[in-house]
């Protein structure tokens, strides 16, 4: 239950929203103070609802809501800023960024860290034409501050830094150890496993590499249920050949 001043504006995104009725949106709002908490904005479908074209996501907004039962009511939504301008390839990078945040954080729950790392991560997508770096960035942070922080840059069998030249498996029970072979199932290689550890961009080789790995430690954490996001960019038009 929020205390009676949570009708303040409060900075926050729309990660999700969908038809309540007619004339009102059930949303999935981020803030930093918050965490992730559902509102409901009533009249927001309306025409000329002023809402209406602000409550999208990559939207910074500033909001206020009031009520005393799970879901709270969206009383005051001002815009905070321009949207974010994702196309092509990085909206769907963003709306991937945001099926995480709906799946993995808990209710009021709060996450000021998090909610800076959202709106870097959100800025870096529409400036680059590198997704992957930042998207693994963000996925490694985001495991960080929900307690589950994976260490890349050494051996946990043996205690040694990783090389750049040798191959490395990570396993949930004991950490990140020597691969079998480069060849085997799960195998990453220490130049990627460097340059997650320092945020660094990544090659082509190593982006497919590291995709391959934050997709095996978010997992356990997702559950069964596959990802909406993944299935949109999987069946997103591409542009032929040469154009």
């Amino acid at each position: 239950m929020f205390p009676a001043d949570r009708d303040r504006l409060q900075p926050g995104f729309v990660l999700h929203r969908r038809d309540y009725s007619d004339s009102s949106l059930l949303l999935e709002v981020f803030t930093g103070e918050h965490g992730r908490l559902p509102l409901l904005a009533k009249g927001a479908k309306r025409g000329r609802a002023p809402s209406a074209a602000l409550l999208q996501p990559f939207t910074p907004l500033l909001l206020a809501w009031r009520g005393r039962g799970e879901v709270q009511t969206l009383v005051r939504v001002e815009p905070a800023g321009r949207p974010v301008a994702l196309v092509g390839d990085a909206l769907y990078c963003g709306f991937y960024v945001n099926e995480l945040l709906t799946r993995l954080l808990g209710r009021q729950d709060p996450h000021e860290r998090l909610f800076l790392f959202y709106q870097m991560v959100l800025q870096e997508l529409a400036a680059s034409r590198d997704l992957d770096t930042p998207l693994r960035r963000f996925e490694l942070r985001l495991l960080a501050e929900l307690g589950y922080a994976v260490e890349l840059d050494r051996d946990a069998e043996q205690g040694l830094p990783v090389q750049p030249h040798l191959y490395y498996v990570y396993s949930h029970e004991r950490g990140l150890l020597p691969a079998l072979s480069p060849q085997g199932d799960g195998a990453v290689s220490g130049a990627t496993l460097q340059c997650l550890s320092r945020g660094e961009a990544l090659s082509g080789s190593q982006a497919r590499e590291a995709r391959r790995l934050l997709r095996a430690l978010l997992a356990p954490y997702l559950g069964d249920r596959p990802l909406r996001s993944r299935a949109l960019f999987a069946a997103r038009p591409r542009r032929p050949a040469g154009t």
